[in-house]
């Protein structure tokens, strides 16, 4: 792998990352206070599994997004490919700040709708440059589809 790809790997990586940790700057001070407090389904995971899960999802992410950006910037899809990924991590974070940063179930329930088909989208998107990146978001959007369940489970249940 050449230097240059070496270097983008990483600016992906790094990048996706920054969005957990935005997020986590909002979600870390709730978890013993607010969230520790609320009624949670009986398939909610134990809070020690979040941390990692998306610790991983957002490598993949990196990497899917790193495998669009190889194929150049000079080209108009990859620009906007990543323009669309981008605008996915954004909602990512926001759910996060919804959630856990106002305390309302309510309101990242419909975020997170928002953020589903964003990651829709960006899966589209992506294998029309990269099968391989795409497949690397599959785990991205079945966890979403998961943490849907939740939010919607603990809206109902609180």
């Amino acid at each position: 792998m050449k230097f240059t790809h070496v270097f983008k790997l990483i600016i992906a990586i790094v990048v996706s990352e920054l969005a957990g940790v935005v997020g986590s700057i909002f979600t870390m001070p709730a978890i013993d206070n607010w969230y520790a407090g609320i009624v949670k389904p009986a398939l909610n995971p134990p809070a020690w599994v979040f941390g990692p899960v998306w610790t991983t999802l957002f490598v993949f992410m990196g990497i899917a997004a790193f495998l669009v950006w190889k194929k150049g910037l000079e080209h108009r899809e990859v620009k906007i490919a990543l323009g669309v990924f981008l605008g996915q991590l954004v909602l990512n974070t926001l759910w996060s700040i919804i959630f856990f940063g106002l305390h309302s179930p309510g309101g990242a329930l419909i975020e997170i709708v928002f953020l589903w088909l964003a990651i829709l989208v960006t899966i589209i998107i992506f294998a029309k440059i990269s099968k391989l990146a795409a497949w690397f978001l599959v785990p991205y959007i079945l966890w979403v589809s998961f943490a849907m369940y939740l939010n919607y489970a603990i809206y109902m249940l609180n």
